[in-house]
């Protein structure tokens, strides 16, 4: 009986689609390697290192151990990690509550909110300042002081007092960073299918079991990516703090991000601010690798 002895598959190089196939992302390879590969290797090396564009000496860790080590960043973290809990889940809710107000409503006037709500996601952040430095203004002619005044309260330094300028910072959050969350929150709803409103109605369910036990449930999906993105964004966080309140007063609004921007371009300390960064994405990848493991368990994509 003859026996038939496999042979040896020999490996086929990159011929056909194959090649295509990298082809067609070596665009996102190339612009992957170039701006964010690189720049990450580029930052370990210069953290390594006390930095200077015509002749740098390195210094082993000596960079993560003075960031470690001092007091303003890990006040600025604190700083962040208010700022983050204050803004996130609230954020979330409201986006919410929001696109369930709209759904209701029919298409022209859905996308005229639409429109509503995500303006400000296009608009220039400078601008966007503006006209919260002018809602802020400390001054009778401060809307927000004009708006208190109301209740017979007096003037309040909305940004120059530590008791109230990370407050304003998270107010300015609360009320107009919803648009993105707002749309991805509709698509969400509009893809729930009416059979399920139609059951739980038979079964006497009432709006707000509805919401508990279908709405809810069935954006999980995208609370987790919005969850998520939120957390990283709010831990990045630069141009609010920045532009309203430039970190104070008395650091109480110096954000990890402003604190990192500062040391490189203010103190010319580039080492010890790539340092900083690098603490920083580590910090933000384990905890969205967190989010993933508790929030995210079943959810289906």
């Amino acid at each position: 009986m003859a026996t038939n002895i496999a042979k040896p598959m020999k490996r086929k190089g990159i011929k056909g689609e194959g090649a295509w196939g990298y082809a067609f992302i070596a665009v996102a390879l190339v612009v992957f390697a170039m701006f964010t590969a690189y720049p990450v290797v580029s930052a370990f090396i210069i953290s390594l290192q006390q930095y200077k564009p015509l002749g740098s000496t390195y210094v082993g860790f000596d960079n993560y151990v003075a960031t470690v080590k001092d007091a303003l960043f890990w006040q600025a973290m604190r700083n962040t990690v208010v700022y983050t809990l204050l803004t996130v889940p609230v954020n979330l809710i409201l986006s919410m509550v929001i696109a369930i107000m709209i759904l209701p409503l029919r298409k022209k006037t859905q996308g005229f909110f639409k429109g509503v709500y995500y303006l400000p996601v296009v608009a220039s952040g400078v601008a966007l300042s503006v006209v919260w430095l002018w809602i802020f203004d400390p001054m009778e002619g401060g809307i927000l002081n004009q708006l208190i005044h109301f209740f017979g309260f007096t003037n309040q330094n909305w940004l120059g007092s530590s008791k109230t300028a990370m407050f304003s910072l998270v107010l300015m959050s609360w009320l107009s960073s919803h648009g993105t969350s707002i749309i991805i929150y509709l698509a969400g709803l509009l893809g729930i299918d009416d059979t399920y409103y139609e059951a739980a109605e038979m079964d006497g369910a009432n709006f707000f079991q509805k919401l508990w036990h279908i709405v809810v449930p069935s954006l999980k999906p995208a609370t987790l990516f919005l969850l998520v993105t939120g957390v990283i964004g709010s831990f990045q966080v630069f141009q609010n703090a920045y532009l309203m309140t430039g970190g104070g007063p008395n650091n109480a609004t110096t954000m990890v991000g402003l604190l990192i921007f500062n040391n490189a371009f203010t103190y010319f300390e580039f080492g010890k601010a790539a340092a900083q960064s690098l603490i920083l994405a580590v910090i933000i990848a384990g905890i969205s690798v967190i989010q993933f493991k508790y929030a995210g368990k079943d959810v289906e994509y």
